[in-house]
């Protein structure tokens, strides 16, 4: 896994000392330990691990700069793409958001485990969170398995004036952009770019949406789940 993840950063125009290259081998030993009981990913083993989570959520530090940002990770699930990213960038504030107290509390072990601080584990469905995280965040990343239009409405709102919403999508995308427009202009947003990259070692085509925060989000959004299921915007 180490040679893995150093030749793989190194691909994406990374580098790693091997302080964070250990907490990647520390938190694929918990993950796999906390896997065979709680379910957490159907991802297994060193290399895929390496390769189809940690470098693929890696590569988002070359879509933006996350060094000092205060970012918040929406439907994270296992960490990802927050836990890797942190790792890589320790000085940003990073926020894990998932409904599943399990799954928090795996996090907060993991953090404990790698010796990871500054990092806040919320319990919480996206479409009702604490009021004192909305606009509290220079990025918002998501890998949940969501249409684009879904994902801006339960994630733009956590995102500060002048900040990015990074939706991790595959190459295929341009029709739920396209779909979304609506979407990102009611929530006050704007689309920026796809960035798209290969993740080292393999043939696997990925991309990140980038969707900047221009204005205020309307207090409305984001509504309850029944609606935004029912009637995407």
């Amino acid at each position: 896994m180490e040679e893995i993840l150093r030749e793989g950063l190194k691909a994406l125009g990374l580098s790693a000392d091997g302080e964070a290259i250990d907490r990647f081998r520390r938190y694929y030993d918990y993950l796999q330990e906390r896997n065979a009981v709680m379910n957490l990913t159907a991802i297994k083993g060193a290399e895929d691990t390496a390769r189809l989570h940690f470098l693929d959520c890696c590569a988002l530090l070359g879509a933006a700069d996350f060094k000092g940002r205060r970012v918040i990770d929406v439907g994270t699930g296992a960490g990802f793409p927050g836990l890797p990213l942190k790792i890589m960038e320790p000085g940003m504030r990073l926020t894990l958001l998932d409904s599943q107290e399990k799954r928090m509390n795996f996090l907060r072990e993991v953090c404990g485990l790698i010796g990871i601080g500054d990092v806040d584990c919320v319990t919480a469905r996206a479409e009702e969170p604490p009021p004192a995280l909305r606009a509290g965040f220079d990025i918002a990343v998501s890998r949940a398995v969501a249409r684009l239009c879904v994902l801006c409405e339960l994630c733009l709102p956590f995102v500060d004036k002048g900040g990015l919403f990074i939706a991790m999508k595959g190459p295929d995308c341009g029709e739920e952009i396209a779909e979304a427009q609506k979407a990102i202009e009611v929530l006050g947003g704007e689309y920026q770019q796809t960035y798209f990259y290969t993740i080292p070692g393999t043939e696997i085509r990925h991309a990140a949406v980038i969707i900047k925060k221009i204005c205020e989000t309307p207090r409305i959004y984001p509504r309850r789940w029944a609606k935004i299921a029912k009637q995407p915007l």
